[in-house]
């Protein structure tokens, strides 16, 4: 999904700065824009809830492993961590990346990307 974020920002980057035309209708364009823009709210929302979960996890597994001092419950800890720092790296650049689209998306309509 980063891969497809990242080709789709630039590509509307330069749509957005005039350094590529629009091809076809300007309102048919922006159309099939809002739909890979939905695409990714909707990929947004799914690891919202998959790194919230996760987060949850981590805190309930340190709560556990202050209550029960076994190694095991420390290695759980452990894994939820190691899970978690992906998780929410993903989720920041589908974030930040969802945002830059929102900005593309107000200059080419504006009339700004030629």
């Amino acid at each position: 999904m980063e891969k497809r974020l990242k080709k789709y920002l630039a590509y509307y980057g330069e749509v957005a700065e005039g350094k590529r035309a629009i091809e076809g209708e300007k309102a048919d364009f922006l159309a099939q824009m809002l739909v890979q823009i939905g695409f990714f709210q909707h990929e947004r929302l799914i690891h919202l809830i998959v790194t919230v979960l996760f987060a949850l996890l981590a805190v309930m597994s340190i709560i556990a492993s202050l209550l029960i001092p076994e190694w095991v419950v420390l290695l759980l800890c452990l894994m939820f961590f190691v899970l978690l720092i992906p998780y929410i790296r993903h989720y920041y650049i589908l974030e930040n990346g969802v945002q830059k689209l929102y900005e593309y998306y107000d200059e080419i309509g504006e009339g700004k990307g030629k």
